[in-house]
């Protein structure tokens, strides 16, 4: 069930510029690294190898992906949102996208978010720009920030 639920397009316009409640914090396993991996190819050892990251690597843990945080955007804010008159979402693009934190395995995520901006598109669709911050859980610097364009028909 998401944080926020709100019956249509009305009720959602409404909130524009605000911020949404707080995600719940999600753990980043070694297994979700690796399924990852395997989805984008990108087996680096930083991510996949957690003997050689103990060993080698100055965070002593495998790391996610810098995308994978990304990635995520989608379901984190999906747990965040629900509206209930839409019948389909889209990703519609990125702006501004910045990785300031690694983010080692068995860490906590969570979404911030900021709905910036509601457009109409189209007869039945909005067009929504939202500032989204990942946080870790512990750390000052989030794992990704980004400004987050998606579509929503009804």
């Amino acid at each position: 069930m998401a944080n926020l639920e709100l019956e249509n397009f009305a009720d959602f316009r409404a909130i524009e510029g605000q911020t949404l409640p707080a995600g719940d914090w999600l753990t980043v396993t070694q297994e979700m690294i690796n399924d990852f991996a395997k989805a984008t190819m990108d087996f680096q050892w930083i991510h996949v190898d957690v003997e050689k990251a103990e060993k080698y690597s100055p965070f002593k843990k495998p790391v996610a992906h810098g995308f994978m945080s990304l990635a995520l955007l989608a379901k984190l804010l999906k747990d965040v949102l629900l509206v209930k008159s839409a019948k389909m979402g889209i990703n519609y693009g990125l702006n501004k996208v910045r990785f300031p934190s690694p983010v080692l395995v068995d860490s906590q995520l969570r979404l911030i978010c900021t709905i910036q901006k509601i457009e109409n598109y189209g007869e039945k669709g909005l067009k929504i720009t939202s500032n989204c911050v990942v946080e870790i859980e512990g750390y000052d610097k989030p794992a990704c920030v980004a400004e987050f364009i998606s579509l929503m028909f009804e």
